[in-house]
């Protein structure tokens, strides 16, 4: 599983290597450059690459100042399949998904680096 080595306005280094796009972090890979519709908003659609896992929380890094809210439409599915969301600023954001994973639990990690 990644760890998140570092975290600063637009840079995130995991596992070693050095990001400078969103992106989204799963037990089993990194999808890099990670794009939504709405750029300060988080909908279903967004998360369509990583529905299909099998994970118990979904920890969204909502930007260095905390501007990306998450939609109804994931509030709920997540709710469906029993997944806890954890939403906070990047910053805050990266420490819950780095002990959550230490704990040994399957955790998506969503992240929006920069505003």
């Amino acid at each position: 599983m990644a760890h998140i080595d570092y975290y600063d306005f637009g840079v995130m280094v995991v596992n070693g290597k050095r990001y400078s796009r969103d992106l989204i972090i799963t037990p089993k890979r990194i999808l890099s450059d990670w794009w939504r519709i709405e750029g300060h908003n988080l909908h279903l659609e967004d998360l369509k690459d990583i529905l299909n896992e099998d994970f118990e929380y979904l920890v969204v890094g909502t930007g260095y100042y905390g501007l990306m809210e998450i939609s109804n439409d994931v509030l709920k599915e997540m709710s469906n399949r029993k997944v806890r969301i954890i939403a906070k600023p990047t910053k805050e954001a990266v420490k819950e998904f780095n002990s959550l994973v230490k704990e040994g639990k399957k955790v998506v990690g969503a992240f929006h680096l920069t505003c």
